[in-house]
């Protein structure tokens, strides 16, 4: 029998354990760890609201979680109820699943006002992340500048922009959902140091700009090169400069602007005792896609700043980390003898939920061929023995399921769920 613990029970987590089931069929145990009691990881917490088709992957991780060789070992902190050297010890494999979820820093002056958040902060607070349901993102308006030319910088824009009646069937918290009620930003700037051509932008999330009932995108026609430029793009990223195109195009007689500029590079970030402004210098962008200063500077009011500039895996004790990338230091996914890293932990924020999967179906066949028929590590068991010991409140996927039954119930009208922000909260529904 093999035992593989997998640390992390997000989508890199849930595919692994999947490939273990296909790879070694009965004969595994695969005891899948997570810090909250809650399971899913980024699709529960970092996946957009409003986003419920993408959300729905996790009933396949939920097939996987009820089968007998997979169990979801909730409410574990690693470093803190168990080492990873310990479970190293004690499982034939262990893989680290653990993704992204801390924001790479913004470096530049008055990046440390009150105001100016990261896109994990503000994204784990719409989502009902526990360790950001205090954070209270400054809405008053009436600007907000987003740094980033990616999908999570869209999301962030469309959340702050959407009307009570567009969050109808998603599962924002009731909390920001009266906070965003409340908001008097009229305008949204999405920075991005280089061009339209450059951006990170699939066309779906840009699409969706289009369908917001109070909000218009704005591209100013100057900033997208000669139609015939586009020529050099692959089909997608064609697509997406085309909605870009429409944009420049288009009225934008709405309350509320939501402004593409492009070519610009936040230097500061001013205020007095917090973020009143976003100073920004005009940028060139070379050949090669790189962009440089070229001196010019303006300033775009703005009492909220949400940086989405990328993000890092958190180190872990005894792990070696690449503090470059942000990421655990691997070869291909083996970190150390038994210890392999698998998705963002191991490649870094690049790819798509689905890129998981055959990360997940990769660093299994490396297990296999390390491990061959198992080392006979006493895993599950000794696991158990040494969490009851040290007096450790597990939650199993059982009670993942209470805890989700009482969110289904307490759901305001057309929403899926009210989600518990709080790990007492969901600890307490477990048992009620």
């Amino acid at each position: 029998m093999r035992h593989i613990a997998v640390i992390g029970s997000g989508p890199a987590g849930y595919y692994t354990a999947e490939a273990c089931q296909k790879r070694f069929g009965e004969d595994v145990r695969v005891d899948i760890l997570d810090r909250l009691p809650v399971p899913f990881g980024l699709i529960r917490t970092g996946v957009a609201p409003d986003h419920q088709s993408i959300k729905g992957v996790s009933r396949r991780y939920a097939a996987v979680a009820l089968t007998e060789n997979v169990r979801f070992v909730g409410n574990v902190t690693i470093g803190q109820d168990v080492s990873v050297e310990e479970l190293v010890s004690l499982y034939d494999a262990v893989v680290l699943a653990t993704g992204a979820p801390r924001d790479r820093a913004l470096d530049v002056p008055g990046a440390d006002l009150p105001g100016v958040i990261g896109s994990a902060a503000f994204v784990g607070w719409y989502n009902g992340h526990p360790d950001y349901a205090a954070l209270a993102p400054a809405l008053g308006g009436p600007g907000a500048v987003v740094i980033g030319n990616g999908n999570v910088a869209l999301d962030v824009a469309r959340i702050l922009a959407k009307t009570d009646a567009e969050f109808a069937g998603s599962d924002i918290v009731g909390y920001a959902l009266d906070a965003l009620r409340g908001t008097r930003i009229d305008t949204i700037t999405l920075l991005g140091r280089r061009g339209p051509h450059q951006i990170a932008m699939t066309p779906k999330e840009l699409g969706e700009l289009t369908e917001l009932s109070r909000a218009a995108p704005v591209v100013a026609p100057e900033d997208l090169p000669p139609p015939e430029a586009d020529a050099v793009l692959d089909p997608g990223q064609r697509k997406a400069v085309s909605h870009l195109r429409r944009f420049a195009l288009a009225s934008a007689d709405k309350p509320i602007r939501v402004v593409f500029d492009f070519f610009a590079m936040p230097v500061a970030i001013e205020g007095d005792g917090r973020a009143e402004r976003v100073i920004v210098e005009r940028t060139t962008v070379d050949p090669e896609g790189r962009a440089t200063g070229t001196g010019e500077t303006y300033a775009i009011p703005a009492s909220l700043v949400v940086s989405c500039i990328g993000y890092r895996t958190p180190p872990i004790d005894g792990v070696p980390y690449d503090d470059r990338a942000g990421r655990f230091a691997n070869v291909e996914g083996r970190v150390l003898p038994g210890l392999y890293a698998v998705g963002w932990a191991r490649r870094g924020p690049t790819g798509t939920i689905g890129t998981n999967r055959p990360d997940g179906f990769a660093i299994t066949e490396k297990i296999a061929a390390d491990i061959g028929e198992g080392a006979g590590k006493p895993g599950r068991p000794a696991l158990d023995a040494l969490l009851a010991a040290r007096g450790v409140d597990v939650v199993t996927f059982r009670d993942w399921q209470k805890i989700e039954a009482a969110e289904i119930a307490a759901a305001r009208d057309g929403a899926p769920r009210e989600k518990f922000t709080s790990v007492d909260a969901m600890l307490a529904a477990r048992i009620s």
